[in-house]
């Protein structure tokens, strides 16, 4: 009867024994598969990442060239509006010169 009882403890070790050892191996599969996957995941994410980092710099680029022709753009308007006062002014001292010369030319008659 011991004998069976030992026999039979035995059996059930080495039954646990494999069953551990299956355990173990399918635990140390899905623990791979789970850092494969968590892996992928942060390999997506820094993708995606670089992607929003390449089009906020692309926006930041095309914001700046339009600032820089806008700037082009209301500097030449300043220039022409200056030229035009400038013209206007040079026009208005022709025309007050020539009005003084008709007077003093009025006083002398």
């Amino acid at each position: 009867m011991r004998k069976l009882i030992i026999a039979s403890m035995a059996a059930a070790a080495f039954s646990l024994a494999a069953c551990s050892e299956k355990a173990q191996q399918e635990t140390s599969e899905a623990g791979a598969a789970v850092a494969d996957d968590a892996a992928a995941a942060g390999d997506a994410v820094a993708e995606g990442a670089a992607e929003a980092g390449d089009t906020v710099a692309a926006g930041a680029a095309d914001a700046a060239d339009a600032t820089a022709a806008a700037a082009k753009d209301a500097g030449n308007a300043v220039e022409g509006t200056v030229k035009a006062a400038g013209d206007a002014a040079d026009n208005a001292g022709d025309k007050i010169a020539e009005e003084t010369k008709k007077a003093e030319a009025n006083d002398k008659k």
